[in-house]
């Protein structure tokens, strides 16, 4: 069967291949930095301790430090001659650099830091009051933090969670060092636009951008009618 053409010399494949998986990639990241995110979060806005500060600084700093960085850490840290290069090799067989994995490692540091910051905000704004006066009534901590915690954070946890898909979807100086850019493999929409401008390419660079912009536009609307409702 003919490939449907998206236009004489691009086809369906071609076009929808680094955007499945900029999706997956961002999708996966995206669990990861909620669920790390909402628990760290929790824990550091409840709790004061020598060395917070420092800790603290160090998980914003994916967020100022430039992508490049990043990604360069990110290789010596899960090269084949550091520690947890060899863990995961032993484990799983083979290393994960220049692999789609690399790239949701990549992701998952970039946009963990708009997770935090998100889930702490929520969280320093809920009143301990409520939650002690739910502990007295007979709540236990799992049931104070799921019916009373999470939705009076509802609407931060949505936020960070949007603004940290968005920053994984985006992701490109750190990807491309640490996974690579393999056509059908680690070739992100980022990395991919990247590519077509190069070769010039213009109309596949163009639709790749506009699949970015427009959802990265409705994701941030999104934020805005939440925020507004709030």
């Amino acid at each position: 069967m003919t490939m449907v053409l998206l236009s004489s010399n691009i086809t369906a494949a071609e076009f929808l291949t680094p955007v499945m998986l900029s999706l997956r990639v961002a999708f996966i990241a995206l669990v990861i930095v909620l669920i790390a995110g909402v628990v760290i979060a929790r824990f550091m806005a409840r709790n004061d301790f020598r060395g917070k500060v420092i800790i603290e600084t160090v998980l914003m700093l994916p967020l100022v430090l430039p992508p490049t960085v990043v990604g360069f850490l990110l290789l010596v840290l899960f090269g084949n001659n550091s520690v947890v290069g060899d863990m995961f090799s032993w484990l799983f067989g083979d290393t994960i650099i220049f692999t789609w994995y690399a790239a949701v490692a990549a992701s998952t540091v970039v946009a963990f830091p708009l997770m935090y910051q998100a889930a702490k905000s929520g969280f320093l704004n809920v009143n301990k009051e409520i939650e002690d006066a739910a502990k007295v009534d007979g709540a236990n901590k799992w049931q104070v933090f799921t019916k009373i915690t999470l939705p009076l954070t509802k609407t931060a946890l949505i936020t960070g969670a949007l603004l940290s898909f968005a920053r994984a979807l985006g992701e490109f100086g750190a990807t491309i060092i640490i996974a690579g850019n393999i056509p059908g493999s680690t070739q992100t929409l980022p990395t991919a636009i990247y590519v077509a401008l190069q070769s010039g390419n213009m109309t596949l660079a163009w639709a790749w951008v506009i699949v970015i912009v427009v959802l990265s536009f409705f994701m941030l609307m999104f934020i805005r009618v939440k925020a507004n409702e709030s």
